[in-house]
Protein backbone atom coordinates (compact mmCIF):
# COMPACT_ATOMS: atom_id res chain seq x y z
CA UNK A 1 0.00 0.00 0.00
CA UNK A 2 2.87 2.18 0.61
CA UNK A 3 3.92 1.71 -2.87
CA UNK A 4 1.08 3.77 -4.23
CA UNK A 5 0.90 6.76 -1.79
CA UNK A 6 3.01 8.85 -3.86
CA UNK A 7 1.00 8.63 -6.76
CA UNK A 8 -2.44 9.60 -4.40
CA UNK A 9 -0.27 12.26 -3.50
CA UNK A 10 0.25 14.08 -6.86
CA UNK A 11 -3.14 13.39 -7.66
CA UNK A 12 -4.42 15.22 -4.76
CA UNK A 13 -2.37 18.33 -5.43
CA UNK A 14 -3.10 17.79 -9.38
CA UNK A 15 -6.51 17.38 -8.95
CA UNK A 16 -9.44 20.21 -10.22
CA UNK A 17 -11.02 22.44 -7.30
CA UNK A 18 -13.98 21.18 -7.80
CA UNK A 19 -14.16 18.03 -6.29
CA UNK A 20 -13.54 20.41 -3.38
CA UNK A 21 -16.11 23.16 -3.23
CA UNK A 22 -19.78 22.96 -3.13
CA UNK A 23 -21.99 23.13 -5.54
CA UNK A 24 -23.34 26.41 -4.76
CA UNK A 25 -19.71 28.16 -5.04
CA UNK A 26 -19.56 26.00 -8.53
CA UNK A 27 -22.59 27.53 -10.36
CA UNK A 28 -21.42 30.88 -9.11
CA UNK A 29 -18.99 33.13 -11.85
CA UNK A 30 -15.73 31.45 -12.15
CA UNK A 31 -13.10 33.85 -9.94
CA UNK A 32 -9.19 33.46 -11.15
CA UNK A 33 -7.45 32.10 -8.22
CA UNK A 34 -4.75 33.75 -6.65
CA UNK A 35 -1.79 31.67 -6.36
CA UNK A 36 -0.48 30.08 -3.48
CA UNK A 37 3.19 30.66 -2.99
CA UNK A 38 3.25 28.19 -0.06
CA UNK A 39 1.49 25.25 -2.39
CA UNK A 40 3.90 26.00 -5.13
CA UNK A 41 6.51 25.77 -3.09
CA UNK A 42 5.49 22.27 -1.81
CA UNK A 43 4.55 20.95 -4.87
CA UNK A 44 7.92 21.91 -5.91
CA UNK A 45 9.68 20.05 -3.01
CA UNK A 46 7.25 17.27 -3.60
CA UNK A 47 8.80 16.62 -6.96
CA UNK A 48 11.93 17.04 -6.37
CA UNK A 49 11.45 14.85 -3.05
CA UNK A 50 10.37 11.79 -5.65
CA UNK A 51 12.34 12.28 -8.62
CA UNK A 52 13.86 8.73 -8.51
CA UNK A 53 10.64 7.32 -8.19
CA UNK A 54 9.31 4.79 -10.40
CA UNK A 55 7.55 7.17 -13.08
CA UNK A 56 10.03 9.48 -13.47
CA UNK A 57 12.63 6.95 -13.67
CA UNK A 58 10.91 5.07 -16.62
CA UNK A 59 10.81 8.39 -18.36
CA UNK A 60 14.62 9.19 -17.39
CA UNK A 61 14.91 5.27 -19.35
CA UNK A 62 12.98 6.10 -22.11
CA UNK A 63 15.05 9.75 -22.61
CA UNK A 64 17.70 7.67 -22.52
CA UNK A 65 16.97 4.89 -25.08
CA UNK A 66 15.99 7.60 -27.33
CA UNK A 67 18.96 9.39 -27.34
CA UNK A 68 21.09 6.12 -27.94
CA UNK A 69 18.90 5.05 -31.00
CA UNK A 70 19.50 8.85 -32.65
CA UNK A 71 23.06 7.73 -32.47
CA UNK A 72 22.35 5.27 -35.26
CA UNK A 73 20.14 7.30 -37.12
CA UNK A 74 21.71 8.77 -40.79
CA UNK A 75 20.88 13.20 -40.94
CA UNK A 76 19.15 14.18 -43.35
CA UNK A 77 21.98 15.85 -44.98
CA UNK A 78 25.71 15.81 -45.20
CA UNK A 79 28.27 17.84 -44.18
CA UNK A 80 29.75 20.04 -46.58
CA UNK A 81 33.34 18.51 -45.56
CA UNK A 82 32.51 15.03 -47.36
CA UNK A 83 31.48 17.19 -50.41
CA UNK A 84 35.31 18.58 -50.31
CA UNK A 85 36.72 15.25 -49.53
CA UNK A 86 34.63 13.72 -52.84
CA UNK A 87 36.25 17.05 -55.13
CA UNK A 88 39.05 16.10 -54.38
CA UNK A 89 39.25 12.72 -54.40
CA UNK A 90 37.66 12.84 -58.15
CA UNK A 91 40.69 15.44 -58.95
CA UNK A 92 42.97 12.80 -57.52
CA UNK A 93 41.30 10.11 -59.87
CA UNK A 94 41.87 12.16 -62.71
CA UNK A 95 45.46 12.33 -61.93
CA UNK A 96 45.91 8.87 -61.93
CA UNK A 97 44.03 8.47 -65.08
CA UNK A 98 46.58 10.83 -66.60
CA UNK A 99 49.83 8.90 -65.04
CA UNK A 100 48.26 5.90 -66.39
CA UNK A 101 48.11 7.01 -69.46
CA UNK A 102 51.86 7.84 -68.93
CA UNK A 103 52.56 4.59 -67.58
CA UNK A 104 51.19 2.82 -71.01
CA UNK A 105 53.07 5.59 -73.64
CA UNK A 106 56.25 4.73 -71.90
CA UNK A 107 55.89 1.09 -72.28
CA UNK A 108 55.85 0.71 -68.86
CA UNK A 109 53.07 -0.99 -67.62
CA UNK A 110 54.61 -4.60 -68.09
CA UNK A 111 57.68 -4.07 -66.30
CA UNK A 112 56.44 -4.97 -62.86
CA UNK A 113 54.96 -8.88 -63.35
CA UNK A 114 53.55 -9.98 -59.88
CA UNK A 115 50.62 -8.36 -57.86
CA UNK A 116 51.62 -7.82 -54.13
CA UNK A 117 48.84 -5.55 -52.81
CA UNK A 118 50.55 -4.72 -49.52
CA UNK A 119 54.12 -6.14 -50.03
CA UNK A 120 54.08 -4.27 -53.35
CA UNK A 121 54.06 -1.02 -51.91
CA UNK A 122 57.63 -1.15 -50.85
CA UNK A 123 60.19 -0.88 -54.02
CA UNK A 124 63.66 -3.10 -54.14
CA UNK A 125 65.65 -1.90 -51.79
CA UNK A 126 69.12 -3.51 -52.63
CA UNK A 127 70.95 -4.62 -55.68
CA UNK A 128 70.24 -8.12 -54.86
CA UNK A 129 66.62 -7.24 -54.77
CA UNK A 130 66.63 -5.26 -58.35
CA UNK A 131 68.95 -8.22 -59.64
CA UNK A 132 65.99 -10.25 -59.13
CA UNK A 133 63.10 -7.66 -59.92
CA UNK A 134 65.10 -7.39 -63.05
CA UNK A 135 64.55 -11.45 -63.49
CA UNK A 136 61.37 -11.47 -63.23
CA UNK A 137 60.96 -9.03 -66.03
CA UNK A 138 63.26 -10.66 -68.52
CA UNK A 139 60.83 -13.72 -68.76
CA UNK A 140 58.58 -11.57 -70.01
CA UNK A 141 57.54 -11.03 -73.81
CA UNK A 142 58.09 -7.44 -73.75
CA UNK A 143 61.77 -8.24 -72.37
CA UNK A 144 62.56 -10.89 -75.29
CA UNK A 145 60.79 -9.20 -78.32
CA UNK A 146 61.22 -5.74 -77.09
CA UNK A 147 63.95 -4.81 -74.51
CA UNK A 148 66.67 -8.01 -75.39
CA UNK A 149 69.38 -5.11 -74.42
CA UNK A 150 67.88 -3.50 -71.66
CA UNK A 151 70.37 -2.98 -68.62
CA UNK A 152 69.17 -2.89 -64.96
CA UNK A 153 69.32 0.95 -64.90
CA UNK A 154 67.44 1.46 -67.83
CA UNK A 155 64.86 -0.82 -66.41
CA UNK A 156 64.56 1.60 -62.86
CA UNK A 157 62.91 4.08 -65.04
CA UNK A 158 59.97 2.03 -66.43
CA UNK A 159 59.69 -0.05 -62.93
CA UNK A 160 59.30 3.09 -61.12
CA UNK A 161 56.54 4.39 -63.07
CA UNK A 162 54.52 1.52 -63.05
CA UNK A 163 55.39 1.07 -58.92
CA UNK A 164 54.12 5.10 -58.97
CA UNK A 165 51.22 4.30 -60.97
CA UNK A 166 50.35 1.49 -58.35
CA UNK A 167 51.40 3.10 -55.33
CA UNK A 168 48.67 6.00 -56.40
CA UNK A 169 46.15 3.58 -56.92
CA UNK A 170 46.49 2.29 -52.94
CA UNK A 171 46.75 6.00 -52.04
CA UNK A 172 43.17 6.81 -53.37
CA UNK A 173 42.05 3.62 -51.90
CA UNK A 174 43.23 4.12 -48.67
CA UNK A 175 42.01 7.90 -48.75
CA UNK A 176 39.00 7.02 -49.86
CA UNK A 177 37.60 3.77 -47.86
CA UNK A 178 39.09 4.70 -44.13
CA UNK A 179 37.24 8.35 -44.20
CA UNK A 180 34.48 6.99 -45.89
CA UNK A 181 34.18 4.32 -42.56
CA UNK A 182 34.40 7.31 -40.16
CA UNK A 183 31.90 9.52 -41.82
CA UNK A 184 29.35 6.52 -42.20
CA UNK A 185 30.25 5.82 -38.37
CA UNK A 186 30.04 9.44 -37.01
CA UNK A 187 26.51 9.92 -38.97
CA UNK A 188 28.32 12.95 -41.06
CA UNK A 189 26.46 11.76 -43.99
CA UNK A 190 22.76 10.92 -45.41
CA UNK A 191 21.72 7.37 -45.94
CA UNK A 192 21.67 7.90 -49.64
CA UNK A 193 25.47 9.50 -49.70
CA UNK A 194 26.42 6.56 -47.20
CA UNK A 195 25.36 4.31 -50.02
CA UNK A 196 27.31 5.89 -52.48
CA UNK A 197 30.23 6.09 -50.66
CA UNK A 198 29.88 2.83 -50.16
CA UNK A 199 29.56 1.69 -53.86
CA UNK A 200 32.53 4.09 -54.62
CA UNK A 201 34.76 2.22 -52.29
CA UNK A 202 33.78 -1.60 -53.71
CA UNK A 203 34.11 0.19 -57.65
CA UNK A 204 38.00 1.30 -56.55
CA UNK A 205 38.58 -2.19 -55.00
CA UNK A 206 37.24 -4.02 -58.30
CA UNK A 207 39.15 -1.27 -60.11
CA UNK A 208 42.45 -2.59 -58.68
CA UNK A 209 42.14 -6.21 -59.74
CA UNK A 210 40.71 -5.05 -63.04
CA UNK A 211 44.15 -3.21 -63.45
CA UNK A 212 46.52 -6.41 -62.59
CA UNK A 213 43.83 -8.32 -64.86
CA UNK A 214 44.71 -5.92 -67.59
CA UNK A 215 48.61 -6.14 -66.82
CA UNK A 216 48.42 -10.28 -66.82
CA UNK A 217 47.14 -10.25 -70.52
CA UNK A 218 50.49 -8.49 -71.60
CA UNK A 219 52.99 -11.13 -69.96
CA UNK A 220 51.30 -13.77 -71.63
CA UNK A 221 52.61 -14.30 -75.17
CA UNK A 222 49.51 -16.54 -76.32
CA UNK A 223 47.23 -13.63 -76.43
CA UNK A 224 48.90 -11.75 -79.15
CA UNK A 225 50.15 -13.00 -82.67
CA UNK A 226 53.70 -14.39 -82.87
CA UNK A 227 56.32 -12.01 -83.11
CA UNK A 228 54.04 -9.33 -83.01
CA UNK A 229 54.16 -6.02 -80.41
CA UNK A 230 53.60 -7.40 -76.66
CA UNK A 231 50.69 -5.45 -75.38
CA UNK A 232 47.62 -5.89 -72.87
CA UNK A 233 44.13 -7.07 -74.05
CA UNK A 234 42.43 -3.71 -75.90
CA UNK A 235 39.60 -5.26 -74.18
CA UNK A 236 41.02 -5.55 -70.28
CA UNK A 237 42.56 -2.06 -71.51
CA UNK A 238 39.02 -0.35 -72.04
CA UNK A 239 37.43 -1.88 -69.03
CA UNK A 240 40.26 -0.62 -66.72
CA UNK A 241 40.00 3.33 -68.10
CA UNK A 242 36.00 3.09 -68.08
CA UNK A 243 36.03 1.74 -64.59
CA UNK A 244 38.27 5.28 -64.03
CA UNK A 245 35.70 6.88 -65.60
CA UNK A 246 32.69 5.64 -64.06
CA UNK A 247 34.34 5.77 -60.40
CA UNK A 248 35.28 9.85 -61.65
CA UNK A 249 31.97 10.48 -62.42
CA UNK A 250 30.62 9.01 -58.86
CA UNK A 251 32.95 10.99 -57.09
CA UNK A 252 32.48 14.40 -58.95
CA UNK A 253 28.61 14.41 -59.03
CA UNK A 254 28.46 13.03 -55.83
CA UNK A 255 30.77 15.98 -54.20
CA UNK A 256 28.78 18.51 -56.63
CA UNK A 257 25.39 17.33 -55.23
CA UNK A 258 26.48 18.03 -51.27
CA UNK A 259 28.19 21.23 -51.92
CA UNK A 260 24.75 22.42 -53.53
CA UNK A 261 22.95 20.82 -51.18
CA UNK A 262 24.46 22.73 -48.64
CA UNK A 263 24.49 25.98 -50.53
CA UNK A 264 20.70 25.61 -51.19
CA UNK A 265 19.69 24.64 -47.49
CA UNK A 266 20.98 28.09 -46.50
CA UNK A 267 18.16 29.56 -48.23
CA UNK A 268 15.34 27.34 -49.04
CA UNK A 269 13.48 30.39 -50.36
CA UNK A 270 15.80 31.38 -53.19
CA UNK A 271 16.53 27.48 -53.91
CA UNK A 272 12.85 26.66 -54.54
CA UNK A 273 12.81 29.19 -57.02
CA UNK A 274 16.11 28.52 -58.82
CA UNK A 275 14.72 24.55 -58.79
CA UNK A 276 11.01 26.13 -60.46
CA UNK A 277 13.18 27.34 -63.03
CA UNK A 278 15.47 24.57 -63.91
CA UNK A 279 12.17 22.25 -63.40
CA UNK A 280 10.68 24.42 -66.39
CA UNK A 281 8.86 22.02 -68.91
CA UNK A 282 10.63 23.93 -72.04
CA UNK A 283 14.16 22.01 -70.64
CA UNK A 284 12.74 18.43 -70.35
CA UNK A 285 14.49 17.88 -74.70
CA UNK A 286 17.35 19.53 -73.65
CA UNK A 287 17.82 17.81 -70.40
CA UNK A 288 17.78 14.64 -72.23
CA UNK A 289 19.80 15.93 -75.03
CA UNK A 290 22.15 16.08 -72.64
CA UNK A 291 22.22 13.13 -71.48
CA UNK A 292 22.51 11.73 -74.30
CA UNK A 293 25.58 13.87 -75.62
CA UNK A 294 27.39 12.86 -72.61
CA UNK A 295 26.81 9.05 -73.25
CA UNK A 296 28.38 9.78 -76.67
CA UNK A 297 31.32 11.48 -75.03
CA UNK A 298 31.70 8.56 -72.57
CA UNK A 299 31.44 6.08 -75.83
CA UNK A 300 34.06 7.77 -78.09
CA UNK A 301 36.69 7.69 -75.29
CA UNK A 302 35.79 3.70 -74.69
CA UNK A 303 36.52 3.82 -78.56
CA UNK A 304 39.89 5.53 -77.71
CA UNK A 305 40.99 2.88 -75.05
CA UNK A 306 40.28 0.70 -77.84
CA UNK A 307 43.01 2.63 -80.56
CA UNK A 308 45.59 2.96 -77.66
CA UNK A 309 45.26 -0.91 -77.02
CA UNK A 310 45.63 -1.45 -80.28
CA UNK A 311 48.37 1.19 -80.90
CA UNK A 312 45.81 2.35 -84.10
CA UNK A 313 46.89 5.95 -83.59
CA UNK A 314 49.90 4.86 -85.44
CA UNK A 315 48.96 3.85 -88.57
CA UNK A 316 46.83 6.83 -91.00
CA UNK A 317 48.42 9.60 -89.75
CA UNK A 318 47.08 12.03 -91.29
CA UNK A 319 43.36 14.14 -91.35
CA UNK A 320 40.49 14.06 -92.61
CA UNK A 321 41.66 11.49 -94.92
CA UNK A 322 42.89 7.45 -94.33
CA UNK A 323 44.92 7.07 -96.99
CA UNK A 324 43.44 7.80 -100.54
CA UNK A 325 39.85 8.49 -99.41
CA UNK A 326 38.13 9.33 -96.28
CA UNK A 327 38.11 5.65 -95.64
CA UNK A 328 40.11 2.83 -96.22
CA UNK A 329 38.83 0.18 -98.93
CA UNK A 330 36.08 -2.37 -97.96
CA UNK A 331 38.35 -5.13 -98.02
CA UNK A 332 40.84 -3.78 -95.51
CA UNK A 333 38.21 -2.60 -92.85
CA UNK A 334 36.22 -5.93 -93.23
CA UNK A 335 39.47 -8.32 -93.32
CA UNK A 336 38.59 -12.10 -93.16
CA UNK A 337 41.74 -12.76 -91.04
CA UNK A 338 39.91 -11.61 -87.80
CA UNK A 339 36.87 -13.57 -88.21
CA UNK A 340 37.31 -16.96 -86.01
CA UNK A 341 34.52 -18.62 -87.19
CA UNK A 342 34.11 -20.59 -90.44
CA UNK A 343 30.40 -19.04 -91.23
CA UNK A 344 32.05 -15.79 -90.48
CA UNK A 345 29.50 -14.69 -88.12
CA UNK A 346 31.89 -12.46 -86.28
CA UNK A 347 33.32 -10.91 -89.13
CA UNK A 348 31.82 -7.21 -88.31
CA UNK A 349 32.16 -6.98 -84.66
CA UNK A 350 35.78 -8.64 -84.38
CA UNK A 351 36.96 -5.90 -87.33
CA UNK A 352 34.84 -3.25 -85.54
CA UNK A 353 36.87 -4.32 -82.14
CA UNK A 354 40.39 -5.97 -83.18
CA UNK A 355 41.22 -4.27 -86.83
CA UNK A 356 43.72 -1.28 -86.14
CA UNK A 357 42.26 0.14 -89.59
CA UNK A 358 38.57 -0.05 -88.66
CA UNK A 359 39.22 0.61 -84.74
CA UNK A 360 40.66 3.57 -85.96
CA UNK A 361 37.96 4.96 -88.36
CA UNK A 362 34.98 3.91 -85.75
CA UNK A 363 36.64 6.45 -83.37
CA UNK A 364 36.70 9.24 -85.55
CA UNK A 365 33.13 8.73 -86.75
CA UNK A 366 32.34 8.86 -82.53
CA UNK A 367 34.46 11.86 -82.44
CA UNK A 368 33.47 13.68 -85.41
CA UNK A 369 29.73 13.03 -84.13
CA UNK A 370 30.40 14.44 -80.06
CA UNK A 371 32.18 17.42 -81.66
CA UNK A 372 28.99 18.11 -83.77
CA UNK A 373 26.71 17.04 -81.19
CA UNK A 374 27.97 19.28 -78.98
CA UNK A 375 28.01 22.37 -81.20
CA UNK A 376 24.54 21.24 -81.88
CA UNK A 377 23.62 21.41 -78.12
CA UNK A 378 25.15 25.37 -77.96
CA UNK A 379 23.00 26.55 -81.05
CA UNK A 380 19.63 24.84 -78.92
CA UNK A 381 20.48 26.25 -75.85
CA UNK A 382 20.57 29.52 -76.98
CA UNK A 383 17.28 29.85 -79.31
CA UNK A 384 13.19 29.61 -78.99
CA UNK A 385 12.46 28.54 -76.03
CA UNK A 386 15.24 26.53 -74.65
CA UNK A 387 17.11 29.79 -74.90
CA UNK A 388 14.45 32.15 -72.52
CA UNK A 389 13.97 29.34 -69.86
CA UNK A 390 17.65 28.11 -69.36
CA UNK A 391 19.49 29.44 -66.31
CA UNK A 392 22.71 31.46 -66.32
CA UNK A 393 24.81 28.74 -65.27
CA UNK A 394 23.36 26.35 -67.81
CA UNK A 395 24.09 28.30 -70.28
CA UNK A 396 27.68 28.81 -69.02
CA UNK A 397 27.71 25.44 -68.95
CA UNK A 398 27.08 24.50 -72.58
CA UNK A 399 29.71 26.96 -73.49
CA UNK A 400 32.16 25.43 -71.27
CA UNK A 401 31.69 22.08 -72.80
CA UNK A 402 31.89 23.78 -76.47
CA UNK A 403 35.22 24.97 -75.47
CA UNK A 404 36.64 21.46 -73.83
CA UNK A 405 35.49 19.89 -77.03
CA UNK A 406 37.13 22.44 -79.47
CA UNK A 407 40.55 21.78 -77.26
CA UNK A 408 40.05 17.48 -77.62
CA UNK A 409 39.20 17.93 -81.14
CA UNK A 410 42.74 20.13 -82.02
CA UNK A 411 44.64 17.54 -79.51
CA UNK A 412 43.28 14.49 -81.36
CA UNK A 413 44.49 15.69 -84.10
CA UNK A 414 47.20 17.02 -83.89
CA UNK A 415 48.65 13.71 -81.77
CA UNK A 416 47.65 11.52 -84.59
CA UNK A 417 49.41 13.82 -87.34
CA UNK A 418 52.53 13.35 -84.86
CA UNK A 419 52.05 9.90 -84.27
CA UNK A 420 51.16 9.73 -80.86
CA UNK A 421 54.46 11.77 -79.01
CA UNK A 422 54.15 10.89 -75.46
CA UNK A 423 53.08 14.43 -74.23
CA UNK A 424 50.30 15.07 -76.61
CA UNK A 425 48.96 11.50 -76.60
CA UNK A 426 48.56 12.20 -72.29
CA UNK A 427 47.20 15.64 -72.74
CA UNK A 428 44.57 13.88 -75.42
CA UNK A 429 43.70 11.25 -72.91
CA UNK A 430 43.24 14.17 -69.95
CA UNK A 431 41.29 15.88 -72.49
CA UNK A 432 38.84 13.20 -73.27
CA UNK A 433 38.08 13.00 -68.97
CA UNK A 434 37.89 16.86 -69.39
CA UNK A 435 35.45 16.71 -71.66
CA UNK A 436 33.53 14.50 -69.94
CA UNK A 437 33.44 16.30 -66.65
CA UNK A 438 32.37 19.43 -68.24
CA UNK A 439 29.11 17.34 -70.12
CA UNK A 440 28.49 15.99 -66.39
CA UNK A 441 28.61 19.43 -64.71
CA UNK A 442 25.82 20.82 -67.34
CA UNK A 443 23.88 17.78 -66.57
CA UNK A 444 24.06 18.36 -62.93
CA UNK A 445 23.13 21.63 -62.89
CA UNK A 446 19.90 20.91 -65.01
CA UNK A 447 19.10 17.84 -62.67
CA UNK A 448 17.47 17.85 -59.19
CA UNK A 449 16.79 15.05 -56.94
CA UNK A 450 13.13 14.61 -56.25
CA UNK A 451 14.21 14.58 -52.29
CA UNK A 452 16.07 17.38 -52.75
CA UNK A 453 13.12 19.23 -53.14
CA UNK A 454 11.45 17.16 -50.49
CA UNK A 455 13.90 18.60 -48.06
CA UNK A 456 13.84 22.28 -49.13
CA UNK A 457 10.57 22.39 -48.73
CA UNK A 458 9.84 20.96 -45.60
CA UNK A 459 12.75 23.25 -44.14
CA UNK A 460 10.62 26.04 -45.23
CA UNK A 461 7.49 25.02 -44.14
CA UNK A 462 9.44 24.78 -40.61
CA UNK A 463 11.47 28.05 -40.50
CA UNK A 464 10.05 30.88 -38.52
CA UNK A 465 8.00 33.98 -40.47
CA UNK A 466 10.80 36.72 -41.12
Amino acid sequence: MSAFLPAFRRIAFQAPSRFFVCNQCLRQAPRAAPSSRILNAAQSRFFAANATGPVNALAAEAAAKASAEAKYVFPKTTSKAVGYWLIGSAVSVFGIVVWGGLTRLTESGLSITEWKPVTGSMPPRSQADWEAEFELYRASPEYKILNPHMTVEEFKKIYFMEWSHRLWGRVIGMTFVLPTLYFIARRRVSAKMAGNLLGISALIGFQGFIGWWMVKSGLKDDLFAEGSHPRVSQYRLTAHLGTAFICYSWMLLSGLSVLRARRWAANPKAALESIKAIQNPALTNFRRTVLGVTTLIFITAMSGALVAGLDAGLIYNEFPKMGLGLTPPASELWDKFYSRREDGSDLWWRNMLENPSTVQMDHRILAVSTFTAILALFVYSRRGRVGAALPKNARKGALGLVHLVCMQVALGITTLIYMVPIPLGAAHQAGSLAVLSGALVLAHRLHVPKSTVRALEQKLKHMKPQ
